[in-house]
């Protein structure tokens, strides 16, 4: 290699957009944010090359193993705009362990991605503190991940976050089940507010709107805009868990995200089977009144879209329904039931959006 001339400077990694010892310090910190989350089973800490997860020490016979992977869609976006990133990690980890509960399964480990154009070592910070904290609310560990920054692919403060967990479910737990028929109940359980989906369309919303995020929210009382749409979604691993061994009564469950009720609940029942939905027995958080309000959306087309207050559906047999809704606590509420597919129709939704909720 020819000498570098007078004329001519050293240009390090550094020179070129990329901190290894920002990056180093960050790993350090999360140190003390993942051993929080330590559970039955972890073999390593942060820092090396792989997670290691004792499944054997969990206590499992004849385990089946259930991986999601997934982000937080454009809400990402808002979290950036706002400088508000103590959430978003939250989203992040329920996203994916919502899936995994729905298959009967405990989530067990978490790795995440976090990608961006420069690293700020505070927002790293407090996103992946975030992070642990929603693995902590799961209970499983964070056992891992990945920083990558990428000067030239993400602009000057913007990042990316992605989500892996893996839990485990005895074989003959795994959900769902395949006894659902006609005459089993739908039982819903509320959101936490639009959770993880359809913010292309909110952003598009305020953005017509003329609000900004600083503004007072529309619907919320004392919040400002941005931070009533960054409320974190939901977790309901625990409650799941605990319904599913207590009254060993859970045929499916279904975790509302994109596509809304009409599209997932479909996913959880056989191709011959269909389920109504009762509109009245929804009670939408004020947030989907506003956002129904500004975009003129029919209700069929809301529970596409949104969650519209319910973010996970279970189902039972009729003759269950009392001790389950007793296991799950009194924000449970009887929302369908299944019925014969009829003109390859899986939902048929009953009375309008909204209304008094019945819990009997």
């Amino acid at each position: 290699m020819p000498p570098i001339s007078k004329d001519e400077a050293r240009l390090t990694y550094r020179d070129a957009g990329v901190d290894i010892d920002v990056g180093n310090a960050l790993v350090k910190a999360i140190g003390p944010l993942a051993a929080k989350t330590r559970r039955k089973g972890v073999m390593s800490g942060i820092g090396g090359f792989g997670g290691l997860f004792d499944l054997k020490a969990c206590g499992f016979a004849d385990p089946i193993l259930v991986a999601a992977t997934d982000g937080v869609g454009t809400k990402l976006k808002l979290a950036i705009e706002t400088g508000r990133h103590d959430g978003i990690g939250i989203d992040l980890v329920a996203m994916n362990v919502n899936d995994i509960v729905v298959q009967g399964a405990e989530p067990l480990f978490f790795l995440d991605y976090f990608a961006c154009g420069e690293l700020d070592l505070g927002v790293a910070e407090t996103v992946i503190g975030s992070i642990a904290k929603g693995c902590e609310e799961a209970g499983c560990a964070l056992i891992g991940g990945e920083t990558a920054e990428m000067p030239g692919v993400y602009a000057p403060g913007d990042y990316d976050l992605a989500g892996f967990a893996v839990g485990a479910v005895e074989r003959e737990a795994l959900l769902p089940r395949k006894d659902i028929a006609i005459g089993d109940v739908l039982i819903g359980l509320p959101s936490s507010g639009v959770h993880a989906n359809g913010f292309s369309l909110v952003r598009r919303v305020v953005e017509k709107s003329g609000l900004r995020w600083s503004d007072p929210a529309p619907f919320a009382s004392g919040m400002t805009l941005g931070e009533a749409l960054l409320t974190p979604t939901r977790i309901y691993v625990r409650q799941i868990l605990e319904t599913i061994r207590k009254t060993k009564a859970v045929k499916a469950l279904a975790h509302i995200t994109g596509g809304g009720l009409i599209d997932n609940v479909p996913r959880v029942i056989p191709d011959h089977l269909a389920a109504t939905i009762d509109g009245a027995a929804i009670d939408p958080p004020p947030v989907f009144h506003w956002l129904q309000q500004k975009t003129g959306l029919a209700d069929d087309e809301m529970l596409r879209t949104f969650n519209c207050g319910v973010g996970m559906v279970v189902i039972v047999n009729a003759d269950e329904v009392d001790g389950v809704l007793k296991t799950l606590g009194d924000e449970a509420f009887l929302l369908g039931a299944i019925i014969p597919r009829e003109a390859d129709q899986a939902i048929r939704l009953e009375g309008s959006l909204g209304g008094s909720r019945s819990t009997s």
